[in-house]
Parts: structure tokens; sequence; C-alpha cells
């Protein structure tokens, strides 16, 4: 039997890459989307979820009963719940109060017990969902903290797999990697893999307006001034987090949430793929790269959208959620003359 598995776990993996062609029709390279909604629990997120779970299994940190506990924008909380369902954990997650109703309806459908917790407030604040998740993890019995953002497993998760399957995807013809910085084990495990094959291709973070990333990776040190509240869920961050390897990134791009929310239903309408918001962010970022870098049409890019756009219906594809961001005007989308404002640059 073939495509035959034990349980849902075994379709982590293996993504496939497809071609965009309309939003990138003004871009000589050849571009390509990982479609990381393919994986079972809808994002990438699955692939650290099982290697962490199983690393601890290993370690003896684990065994029927015990309970696993993360920070989570949404996607990382979904995926460790599906494999605590299948290995027999209990599920314990801190989520901002950014996260929407749905997402947190979808948690709970999976057995999860969710704290909601103030996104506005620094890291460090006792009610931050970081320090809400090490306050429970501490004060549960036989637990685990995934710990997501500090844990060197996150950045082995993709140098194990997403890195090894771009490759051999691309016949090893990449030229550019483009993806959102949130945690940043996506971009540093995909990233490290790829430039030991080839150090002349180009890794591009995307990160939030909002976000101190960037600023970060330029200067070495923490712009405080440039935090502010933003919507895009799971990327860019108030911290700097471990799992995201700086000198594995040549760039960062700054995008903003009007930009990307624009882009996301563009690529739903254009491409008929159905993204999150991430996703019309990182293609955003690639379309700001393209600005100031000249592309060629040997140039083979991989885009990596990271989750479903199914998660997000009562936000960026809402017209409502996007009328009183003030991001449209009566509703009507005049998207070619969007992207000829000042607001791409």
């Amino acid at each position: 039997m073939t495509n035959v598995h034990d349980n849902i776990l075994g379709l982590i993996g293996n993504t496939p890459l497809v071609k965009l062609n309309e939003v990138t029709k003004e871009i000589p390279a050849t571009v390509y989307a990982k479609l990381e909604s393919f994986n079972p629990g809808h994002s990438t997120k699955d692939r650290i979820a099982i290697h962490i779970i199983e690393a601890a299994e290993r370690k003896g940190l684990l065994k029927p009963g015990s309970t696993v506990v993360e920070t989570t924008s949404g996607n990382t909380g979904f995926s460790i719940a599906m494999v605590c369902i299948i290995k027999g954990y209990h599920c314990i997650l801190a989520v901002s109060d950014k996260t929407k109703k749905e997402k947190i309806a979808y948690l709970k459908a999976l057995g999860a017990t969710v704290y909601i917790c103030p996104a506005n407030v620094a890291a460090d604040d006792p009610r931050s969902y970081y320090e809400v998740a090490k306050r429970v993890a501490s004060e549960t019995p036989d637990s685990i903290y995934i710990n997501q953002y500090f844990n060197e497993l996150n950045i082995d998760a993709h140098y194990r797999t997403t890195g090894p399957e771009i490759w051999e995807q691309t016949e090893g013809k990449i030229t550019h990697l483009i993806a959102c910085t949130g945690t940043g084990g996506t971009l540093s495990g995909s990233a490290k893999f790829l430039k030991e094959k080839n150090p002349a291709i180009k890794v591009i973070g995307v990160d939030a307006s909002g976000s101190i990333l960037k600023s970060y990776h330029e200067t070495g040190e923490i712009h405080k001034e440039d935090i502010h509240p933003y919507q895009i869920e799971g990327m860019g961050k108030n911290l700097i987090p471990s799992a995201l390897l700086f000198d594995k990134i040549d760039e960062f791009v700054r995008v903003n949430d009007e930009m990307a929310a624009y882009r996301t239903r563009e690529i739903a309408l254009k491409e008929a793929i159905m993204g999150g918001y991430t996703t019309g962010a990182v293609t955003q970022g690639l379309l700001q790269y393209a600005n100031s870098h000249e592309f060629t049409k040997d140039d083979l890019v991989v885009v990596l959208f990271p989750d479903h756009g199914s998660r997000y219906i009562t936000k960026v594809y809402s017209d409502e959620w996007m009328a009183e961001q003030r991001f449209v005007n009566n509703g009507v989308h005049n998207y070619d003359e969007v992207y000829k404002t000042e607001l791409i640059k």
C-alpha cells in the first residue's frame, strides 16, 4: 500500500512548491511558494512540534499523561495539541489577546487548555504570554515547556527537514530564500542547511513594522522606539529569540499591516492560494526586496507560505475587519492602484 500512514503525524513534511505567476509577474526571476499549509496541522509549526516532543521522549521527559506547555500565536499551539492527542499528553497553551476567537476555539477543540494574555506588554511582564507559560510549566507536575523562542531544536527541525526539501525540490538551483521571522526557527534552520550547500544563496527575513528584529540585525542593539502594536500574528518580536540565527540572514525587510493584508487577499484572488496573513507579508517582503535589488531570469526564489487562510476568515479575509483597520474604502479593493502607492517602498 502507498501513501498510507498509521496516524496523522505521518503526513508532516514533504510539502509542495508551487510556482507563483500573477503576483510576481513584474519580477524576472522564477518564484516558488513552499506551501506549509499542506502539513496536517496546516502550518510549518508541525515540524517543530513533533521534533521537540519526540526529543523529549527520547530523554525520558515525557510519558503518557504528561503535560506539554507552550507560548503560541496559534499555529504552534495547533501543532502541539495535535501531537499531544496522538501521543497521549495534556496540552496547555498561553496565547496573546491578538489571537482571534476562531483560533482559540480550534485550540480548545483539540483539547488544549488556553490562557489568554495581553499582547501589548513587555516580554518580561508577568502577564505576557511568555511569562505565563513559564509559570504554568513550573507549577504543573510532570510537564515540559517547549520554549520555541529559545529552543535550538526549533532550528534543528528545519535544518533536518525544510532546508533539505527545498534543496532537493529545486535541484540545488535556489538562489534566494525569503521567509517571515517570528521565533526564527524556520528561516534559520532552512538557511543553515542551504548555505552549507551553497553559501551564495541569499537569505532574506521579513519583519513586521512594530518589531525590533530588523534593526537589531542591522545594529546589534535593541531599539525600543521601534516597538508599537501591530496586527500580523506570529511574526516579528519585542524580544530577541535565540532560535533566530542572525548570521545566516543576509538582509531584513520590514512590512506593515496594511500592505500585508492587501497582498494576502491578492494571492487568494490571483493565485487561488488561501494563505494566512504571513503569506501576504512574505510576498510583500519579496516585492519590496525586488524594488531595490536586481533579480534576473536565472534566479530561483523560494518564499515560504507558513499557514492556511482558513484561520484568518474573520480577520484579513473579512471586509468588516479590513474596514475597522481602515484598510479598505467601502469594501472596494482597487489592488492595482494600491500597489502603486508609496506604501510599497
